[in-house]
């Protein structure tokens, strides 16, 4: 199974372009999903008008992926008459389309987490169980740590630890995706006007 994310941003483009990655991502989904690809919203940064989006990033599963992803890469160009400004003449907005390989990156592992227990803590500081049920997992490349004491059983909390400690994981790590990518952006003020990997023209 293929895995990628994907970054759409405004590239500190107005409102217009804010919108227009609203839309791209509601596109995204929705041809994504109607060819078998699993795709989870990891993180949508809202713009400063309802329905606006700054930047949104995906989290795409499935076959086919990298073909998928990589039609999408590049500059968006979208042709519409602004919804904000009736009478503004310009109609081309522009986003970007970001694409990173997750195996490019640091790998989750289990192998990588050391697990502690302790005892589960109560209200105002006292021990709810005798037995160390609680359990504390660090993962070592990243430093990340999560404290899971939901069941009575010990065997149960070390599972729960550990889902846990792979989301926080995933979610740290396109963090430090989307960091870089902002970094880039931010050394070009605007996106590259040409050579668009697709032009959309639909109503904003």
């Amino acid at each position: 199974m293929e895995q990628m994310i994907i970054q759409i941003t405004s590239g500190r483009g107005p409102a217009e372009c804010c919108r227009v990655v609203a839309k791209v991502q509601e596109i995204m989904i929705k041809e994504g999903r109607a060819a078998g690809i699993s795709i989870q919203v990891l993180e949508n940064i809202k713009g400063d008008i309802n329905g606006t989006l700054l930047s949104a990033t995906l989290l795409l599963k499935g076959k086919n992926v990298m073909a998928f992803c990589g039609s999408w890469e590049g500059t968006v160009q979208w042709i519409a008459q602004s919804p904000y400004r009736k009478f503004h003449k310009r109609k081309n907005w522009f986003v970007g389309v970001s694409v990173f390989d997750i195996k490019k990156q640091v790998q989750w592992n289990p192998k990588d987490v050391t697990l502690e227990t302790c005892r589960a803590a109560g209200p105002g500081g006292q021990h709810v169980n005798k037995v160390e049920t609680a359990v504390r997992g660090i993962h070592r490349p990243s430093g990340l740590q999560v404290l899971a004491m939901d069941s009575r059983s010990q065997l149960q909390n070390k599972q729960l630890c550990l889902e846990r400690l792979e989301a926080k994981f995933l979610a740290w790590q396109t963090d430090e995706l989307v960091k870089q990518q902002q970094d880039r952006w931010q050394e070009h003020n605007e996106l590259e006007r040409g050579d668009a990997v697709k032009v959309i023209r639909q109503r904003l």
